[in-house]
């Protein structure tokens, strides 16, 4: 049987795994056992930079928040019930246990999101 920290530690590399496809479009300012993120250097947008996506442990969960996901509000129409009911304020999303069919969806929700925010001139 699996330790809850052994269960958020698969969780974790999961998610990271996901931003990570996508890391050479970003700066990588944490990569830790506990907090991955992905920030942009500069948004013409908003003429700054800023943390774009980012995973992080805690003791109940592992959180993955996606800002893209808060810049285009029409992301959240198409999520599913499974990644919807994970879903924590504006743009993050909490995992206690490896669900296949969330992360799959998560994936392409993070390329999706990632892709519409440039097309918007955000990152």
């Amino acid at each position: 049987m699996k330790t809850q920290t052994a269960d958020f530690s698969i969780i974790f590399a999961r998610l990271r795994a996901i931003l990570q496809e996508h890391a050479s479009k970003f700066l990588v300012t944490a990569d830790t056992t506990d907090e991955y993120c992905l920030e942009i250097k500069y948004s013409a947008k908003f003429k700054k930079g800023f943390p774009v996506a980012w995973v992080k442990s805690s003791k109940s969960y592992v959180s993955f928040h996606f800002m893209p996901i808060y810049f285009a509000p029409s992301l959240q129409k198409v999520l599913s019930s499974g990644l919807k009911a994970r879903m924590q304020g504006k743009s993050c999303f909490n995992f206690k246990v490896v669900d296949e069919k969330v992360f799959e969806e998560l994936r392409q929700l993070t390329a999706k999101g990632f892709e519409v925010s440039k097309k918007a001139g955000v990152v």
